[in-house]
């Protein structure tokens, strides 16, 4: 059985992605979460090191065989599941889709560093404060709205590329940030961001993450106590 190594539910926006990816695509897999930890001789360096030389989750394991980096989990997984249809068939959407998930897997700097996830948090005054403060994440914002919509007027919905797939699963942590930060977008993505929280595999990950109960303070800048 494929085992996936991942981090802290609450946080870890990578980890979600793939996570999210196996779930909603009913693909078997044995979950193995390490508890993030800054120390550099921590438990979770030596666990992950010992399935990833990058030593950074998440990690797909098949049969022995490593796979990290959330764009190869997603490839590898499109390929020994053909059937799951997890990229769109036609070759433009295809190359369509793995052209935003790469703009997301380099881009969108503010939106990561003035929003880091944090799933069971209301942080609506953060978000507001960050908004007025940073154009940067502003236009990142703007860009993803842009994006979105042109997808959903395109291939009609209800995800990005009409059903359910890679594309929907790696921007998953996105709609957790921009509805945790309570940062404006118009209607259509405020609807879209409601039919991702609504998916099976999302509902999951986020019951789990809810039930973790773990506060790590360096992944909290806004906040340092409960």
């Amino acid at each position: 059985m494929l085992k996936l190594y991942i981090g802290n539910k609450n946080y870890s926006s990578w980890s979600m992605r793939s996570w999210v990816l196996l779930k909603q695509a009913a693909i078997p897999f044995e979950e193995v979460m390490v508890r993030f930890d800054m120390d550099t001789d921590s438990a979770f360096k030596e666990t992950v090191s010992a399935v990833s030389p990058a030593a950074r989750v998440p990690v797909l394991v098949d049969d022995g065989f490593a796979v990290w980096d959330t764009l190869a989990i997603g490839e590898y997984l499109a390929e020994r599941f053909p059937n799951k249809h997890l990229w769109p068939a036609d070759p433009q959407a295809r190359a369509r889709a793995r052209s935003v998930c790469a703009e997301m897997h380099s881009g969108f700097v503010a939106l990561r560093t003035h929003c880091p996830m944090n799933i069971e948090a209301s942080l609506a005054q953060a978000g507001a404060l960050v908004w007025r403060d940073q154009p940067a994440l502003r236009a990142d914002v703007q860009r993803i709205v842009a994006m979105w919509s042109a997808l959903l007027e395109q291939y009609r919905g209800p995800m990005l590329f009409g059903e359910f797939g890679i594309a929907d699963a790696y921007f998953a942590p996105v709609c957790v940030r921009l509805k945790n930060y309570a940062l404006p977008v118009p209607g259509q993505i405020t609807d879209y961001i409601r039919r991702v929280w609504a998916l099976a595999g999302v509902r999951a990950w986020t019951e789990d993450a809810l039930a973790e109960k773990d506060f790590l303070d360096f992944e909290e800048p806004y906040r340092t106590s409960r």
